[in-house]
Formats: C-alpha cells, structure tokens, sequence
C-alpha cells in the first residue's frame, strides 16, 4: 500500500532516503532507521517508530528524515502542536523539504487554522502548480474559509488536468450546497453516478438525497436516499432522509417507521422524537404524539416539542390551556413568528378577537417582516 506522502509526491519516503543518502557507514545505519521508522509508522507501531527516528537524531541532531518522521508519528497521533513543532525545525534547518511542508499544512488544516495551511500549500504550488492532490487539498480550504471564487477555480482547473477527479467533484458539490446553490451541486454529485455501483460513495447519494429535500423535489430525492440503504441499512442520514420525503410529500404513515428505526438506534435525539411525535399529530393519533414529546422534554428542554405539545391541546379543543402554552412559549422565543399565529388563532376560536389582534401586532412592532402574520392579521381585521 502506498504512503500518503507517495501518493502525493510519486516516490515513497524510503526511495527518497536510499537516493539521498550518502554510501558511507554512518549514513548506511541513518537509511536503515529511517526506513525502519517508516515501515512502523505503517503498521501503527508509533512509539516503536518514535523511538527509530530519535535513535537517528543521536546520530545526526536536525537529520531532516528523522524530524520529518518524529512529525508524522505526532500527526498519526493527533498531536498537531507537537508535530507542528517537528515539522518547522526541519524547515529551519532544510528549506523547502516537501515532506515537512506537507505535513504541517496538514496540521494545521486539523487544527482549523485554513489559513496557515493554505499559505504553505500554496509555496508548494508555486514550484509545481499541476500537483491535483495539493490543488484539491487548497480547494477544499478556501472552501472552508468561504471564498467561493478561488475554491472554484482550483476546482476546475483540477477537473481540466482530470476530468472526473473524484475529490474535485465532491468538493465542488459541498462547494455549491454550502452557498445554497443546490442545483449546481446536483450537477456536481451526479457525475460521480457514473462510477460502477460498487464504487459509489454512500456519502455521494445521501448529499444528492438532500439537495432534493432542500429543492422540495421529494420524490426525486427518496431513490436515494433508498439506494444508500440498501448499501447500509443503519444509515442515520439515509433513514433521516427517506422520513423526511415522506414528510415533505404529506405521507406520514411512511415516515413513522423510518423515524422509529433511527430511534432504536439513537433512542435520545430529541430532534427525531419530536419529529416521530408530529407525525403521529398529524396523523390525529394525539395520545402517542404526546408519548413522544414527553420522551424529547424529559431529555431536556425542547421548543418544538413543547410546541407539539399546545398544538394537541389546540387539536383537542382545548383553546384556553394550547393559548397558556403559546403565550408561555413566546416568553422564551419572542420572535417565533409560528407561536403568535397559533396564539392568535387559538384567541379566535375563543372569540376573543382583540386579543388575536394585538398579538399579531405584538409581532410586528419587531420590524420583522413575515407575510404568513401579515395575511392572518389583514384576515382578522376584514371579518
């Protein structure tokens, strides 16, 4: 199997070593350990390759093998400040060394610090600007800080070299959903269909599922979403997915099961118990509804199952405790536009107009403008 960094450069570390390294005893015995180092970083015997690399640096202090090598068993580790500080002696002491610049750039990509790395991989790029792993890897960042206009650009000028590079598409997918703009992302992701069945990334059909839910191209989406699991049939994202298609097609019936077998899975998120619990609501099944927003508040508070909660009252007939509720919940989240037209609405089967009025208006003092309150107000005020 190859290495990162041979993927990357297009020779493993022990052929750099054995081309760089000088055919006397001592430098005989600095290749031996490097290659050992890095043959025990492959098998995850960290410590051991540790332990090879410093062996080295009694050798040989600032040997840029061995501080090259000290910094990947710290990455492989995941400590990034540790290996950051391998990496930069080797720097100082070997300018331009590939290995240490790669490393530290992705250091810091772990670290959060897009920025940094960005600006070392782009040293790299001004030597080699055709290198597709280190333009995806600049791709990725900038669209992680972003800038939309330079991750596209180094997006398609991968896919000029490599049509359909993989890591391109994706990304330009991720790319256009982040910005909102899911049809291009659509377009993105559904090239990588083409690949064998095999070989399609269940990640790749779960993404193109939700730029359907987010397009409301439901029964589009769900084929999907299916089609991921099949291929896991524990998918949290394609159970999520196919639930909320059938939400979003007013097909309740079919989400509850879906819901329910994410709960069995994960029987405390609140988000999936309130959303199994509006749909058993709207299915008028209010005492199971109730179960379920029970289970979400006994985890801790959560608005939209308290929600679900007035709005049984509310189904109920139960005007006077669903209006405490909602005028309870406005206290909490005053600017909820969907609590006021039910506390409205819920004032209007009261007969109390005058109360339903100026709970509208109530909203409306925030400057906030919300059609939905507008026509339900203009609506009260003309009967």
């Amino acid at each position: 199997m190859k290495s990162e960094n041979e993927e990357e450069f297009g020779i493993s570390q022990e052929d750099f070593i054995e081309q760089n390294t000088a055919d006397d005893s001592t430098a005989k015995e600095i290749s031996e350990l490097s290659k050992r180092g890095y043959q025990l970083l492959k098998e995850n015997l960290t410590q051991d390759a540790v332990d090879a690399f410093s062996q080295i640096l009694d050798i040989e202090a600032n040997n840029n093998y061995a501080l090259v090598g000290l910094g990947d068993c710290e990455r492989k580790r995941g400590n990034f400040n540790q290996a950051i500080k391998h990496y930069t002696k080797c720097l100082a002491c070997h300018p331009g060394n590939n290995y240490a610049l790669f490393g530290l750039a992705d250091c810091y990509k772990a670290l959060n610090q897009f920025h940094k790395a960005i600006e070392i991989w782009e040293q790299y790029l001004i030597h080699d600007d055709r290198n597709i792993t280190v333009l995806t890897r600049v791709a990725d960042a900038y669209r992680k800080i972003r800038d939309f206009r330079k991750s596209k650009e180094l997006y398609l000028q991968v896919l000029d070299m490599e049509q359909n590079n993989a890591y391109a598409l994706i990304g330009l997918g991720h790319l256009h959903y982040d910005f909102k703009e899911y049809k291009d992302a659509l377009y993105y992701w559904t090239r990588m269909l083409d690949a064998p069945p095999s070989h399609v990334d269940i990640r790749v059909l779960t993404s193109i599922g939700n730029c359907h839910r987010k397009l409301k191209t439901f029964e589009q989406g769900l084929p999907y979403f299916e089609r991921a699991l099949e291929m896991d049939p524990n998918n949290f994202y394609a159970l999520f997915g196919i639930a909320d298609c059938y939400r979003g097609m007013n097909q309740q019936y079919r989400s509850i099961d879906y819901w329910n077998r994410i709960l069995k899975i994960d029987p405390k998120n609140k988000v999936i118990l309130t959303r199994t619990g509006d749909a058993y609501r709207n299915l008028g099944d209010y005492k199971t509804a109730a179960e379920y927003y029970d289970r979400a508040m006994n985890i801790d508070f959560d608005i939209y199952a308290a929600m679900g909660l007035a709005l049984i009252c509310k189904g109920e007939g139960n005007y006077e405790e669903a209006a405490r509720r909602f005028a309870g919940l406005i206290r909490d989240d005053e600017k909820n536009y969907r609590l006021y037209i039910d506390l409205a609405d819920c004032y209007m089967k009261m007969n109390r107009k005058a109360d339903a009025v100026s709970t509208l208006e109530s909203f409306q003092r925030f400057g906030i403008k919300n059609q939905n309150v507008n026509d339900l107000l203009a609506k009260i005020k003309g009967e």
